[in-house]
């Protein structure tokens, strides 16, 4: 597979990335199959965080005896520097490693948290002081937040940005994409299939590549979705305009239900959790159902509790419907958790 460079980290990774989310969902033995089919087919980008479960552990073990010529990012969700301190040593050991090659600060999305991040003595300072101890090796930030992102690749102190980029939410091909990579950032490019939302890999993935810049790290459960991306990357890089119409044809249709997780809904007057009900769809698809019920079953039950003022749809900038979004995805938690057998 062809090569990119990863910014100014000075890295060079394969054009396509694994994404370590939907492996939580294999047995053991099958997760690490499905990292070595990776590897064997070229792919030496993988992505994990502190945060998914078992990911890391798993590709640790797929890894072993093949760290060479691999980069491995992961990330913390920490905001406090002891707590990222504790995070960095528990992803080293679940790895298997000596060296993170890039350490992501996961899901900065609100101004508080940047704050947290960037503040004296925080979060970032304990990385930079791992940096030069040598158990990072580069350093980043992932965001849902336009506003964040673009102030984190303008600050200077980080090398790569992860942001949501596919046809449907492609905002940041206007202003953060052409920032990043004029500032010499890596723009990693998490949701290449939104979130599930997209069937057609030919078509996200052509789509992609017309960004020949950026590392795109779909999550990989199975061998076969990987064989068909790399077939993908290595095809014809030219749309055909029968695809231009059906993109433009799915980003009409799926536009007006699709979540871009801005977060300019909240708060919600009432404490309902709406950015994380208006992505459970998305969860469900892709993490164990055990994982879902333990991080959602409350934010559910909080749907009781929806007035339906409508406020939230008067500051969505997409104008989705949240109201009937939320209830959707109400009904669908339960009809898959009970299916389930969890409730």
């Amino acid at each position: 597979m062809r090569g990119i460079r990863l910014g100014k980290t000075g890295l060079t990774v394969s054009a396509v990335g694994f994404g370590g989310i939907p492996i939580q969902r294999l047995t053991e033995q099958e997760a690490v199959e499905v990292v070595r089919h990776c590897l064997d087919l070229g792919i030496t980008f993988l992505d994990t965080a502190n945060g998914y479960s078992t990911s890391e552990e798993r590709i640790g073990k797929a890894i072993a005896g093949r760290r060479d010529g691999l980069v491995l990012a992961t990330k913390t969700g920490a905001r406090e520097g002891n707590e990222v301190a504790s995070h960095l040593a528990l992803s080293l050991e679940r790895l298997g490693v000596e060296t993170v090659d890039l350490y992501q600060f996961h899901g900065v999305s609100s101004d508080e948290d940047y704050r947290k991040v960037v503040a004296p003595g925080g979060p970032l300072e304990v990385v930079r002081e791992a940096q030069a101890s040598g158990q990072v090796r580069h350093i980043g930030l992932t965001s849902h937040s336009m506003q964040i992102a673009l102030k984190a690749v303008q600050s200077g102190h980080f090398e790569t940005i992860m942001f949501p980029f596919n046809f449907v939410a492609n905002e940041a091909a206007q202003e953060l994409i052409p920032v990043a990579l004029e500032r010499g950032l890596a723009f990693i490019a998490m949701k290449p299939l939104a979130g599930g939302a997209l069937d057609d890999a030919v078509l996200a993935f052509k789509y992609l590549r017309q960004f020949p810049e950026i590392l795109p790290i779909p999550g990989i459960e199975r061998a076969g979705e990987i064989e068909e991306i790399v077939e993908i990357m290595e095809g014809p890089v030219e749309l055909e305009p029968e695809e231009r119409d059906r993109i433009r044809s799915l980003q009409a249709e799926l536009g007006q239900r699709f979540c871009r997780r801005c977060g300019y809904c909240q708060p919600c007057p009432e404490g309902v959790s709406i950015q994380l009900m208006m992505i459970i769809d998305s969860f469900i698809k892709r993490m164990p159902a055990a994982s879902v019920f333990a991080q959602c079953a409350d934010v559910v039950d909080g749907i009781a509790d929806c007035t339906e003022c409508g406020e939230c749809e008067e500051k969505c900038p997409y104008q989705l419907p949240i109201r009937d979004m939320l209830q959707e995805h109400a009904e669908l938690f339960r009809k898959e958790m009970a299916r389930a057998g969890l409730i």
